[in-house]
């Protein structure tokens, strides 16, 4: 009887504990903290990049102060990766069993290296920076944990032709791109809208580089052989400008039409002065000088004076964590990275701090928003700028 009695104790006692039990088995999670990963390029040739990630280091320090989320801190454990796919590699297996989740992973090449890591892991994956169709080409329970808003470079690279050929009236167009698969996703899109046109736009000129490379002036003279009228840029922000630079000391100066990821033209300002203005760039969400995203700059400033200058790289970055500390305030209190991602997949049309066009993820939806909207430069001397078109209503694509 005795015996009986202890066997039906310990069974209520094991039940009475399997939650706490259950919670404790989330890495990265503890009663006061929950932690959460991130690794960008801080160094190498993609560094002003890695602003995006000190933006979410900002932001968590904003929402710790505002009390965290359920009693816990936002811990973040920060690591350099250069830009090097081996290198995050490494930093994610490091961190993969310690962390409860990534935010902002960041680089095409980065995620195809990382796309099998993070689903083997299942370690959530939030608002990573990189070609949607890594993730697309992926069969379907191996995304489960990654929740993206980032535009496709296809369809981008299509939209950039259109808009060359009505603001630029270009007939000839070259492009600069980077030998990867952010670069040649770029170029996939370019051809498709030069075949949209029929002929009206041709591609003159397709210039890769490497990562590594540093002189540019050859591609410059070659670029300007092609007698493009205009140059669609898929490249870091150090080649961009290096690559504007170089065109302008031979006499060439076509219109410019960037990709997203030269963006932010606080930076591209204080690189290349008044050869940025006029460009024309694409961005993903409220930009500075917006009320919107100027209300979330102040408090950027005060937690990290250091972003002053970046602040739309910095932004981006916001947008990970915000959308990190949304699900986590929707798992509540008993967290595990599995009802973290049912919390995740109940977002519907959610505009964080009015900073983005809505989004939405749910089950059969984890490519929450394929962004994109037109600026151009206009002074150096302010770093103003004009809006040229809305949010482009592009589908999602996982």
């Amino acid at each position: 009887m005795k015996s009986r009695v202890a066997i039906l104790l310990i069974a209520m006692l094991v039940a009475v504990a399997s939650p706490a039990l259950a919670q404790t088995k989330a890495p990265g999670v503890t009663d006061t903290e929950v932690v959460i990963g991130l690794t960008t390029p801080l160094s190498g040739p993609a560094a002003a990049w890695g602003t995006t990630a000190l933006g979410a280091e900002a932001w968590a320090k904003y929402v710790n102060e505002q009390g965290g989320v359920h009693g816990r801190k936002i811990k973040t454990v920060l690591k350099d990766d250069g830009y090097n796919p081996g290198r995050a590699v490494a930093n994610v297996n490091e961190m993969k069993d310690s962390v409860f989740a990534l935010v902002g992973l960041l680089g095409t090449a980065v995620l195809n290296a990382n796309k099998d890591n993070v689903a083997e892991a299942k370690l959530p994956t939030i608002w990573p920076y990189g070609n949607p169709q890594i993730f697309a080409r992926q069969p379907r329970e191996k995304v489960k944990t990654v929740f993206m808003v980032y535009p496709d470079y296809g369809d981008e690279g299509d939209f950039l032709v259109q808009q060359a050929a009505k603001l630029g009236g270009a007939k000839k167009i070259s492009l600069f791109f980077q030998n990867d698969d952010y670069g040649k996703g770029g170029l996939e899109g370019v051809k498709r809208g030069v075949g949209k046109l029929k002929g009206a736009v041709t591609l003159a000129a397709e210039m890769s580089y490497e990562v590594a490379e540093r002189e540019l002036g050859t591609h410059a003279l070659k670029m300007k052989d092609s007698g493009a009228d205009a140059v669609i840029f898929y490249s870091t922000v150090t080649h961009g400008a290096g690559l504007i630079k170089e065109m302008a000391k031979v006499g060439y100066r076509p219109k410019i039409f960037a990709s997203f990821p030269l963006g932010d033209r606080h930076v591209m300002f204080r690189l290349l002065g008044e050869l940025w203005e006029g460009a024309y760039y694409n961005v993903t969400g409220a930009v500075p000088g917006e009320p919107e995203a100027d209300r979330i700059i102040e408090i950027l400033l005060k937690q990290d004076p250091k972003l002053k200058g970046r602040e739309s790289f910095a932004l981006a970055g916001v947008l990970g964590m915000m959308a990190a500390a949304e699900g986590l305030t929707r798992a509540g209190r008993n967290l595990s990275r599995d009802s973290f991602i049912e919390a995740m997949e109940t977002i519907k049309d959610w505009t964080p701090e009015k900073l983005t066009a809505p989004i939405t993820w749910g089950p059969n939806r984890h490519h929450g928003l394929n962004p994109i909207r037109m600026m151009q430069a206009k002074k150096a001397a302010d770093s103003s700028f004009t809006v040229i078109t809305g949010y482009q209503p592009f589908p999602p694509h996982f």
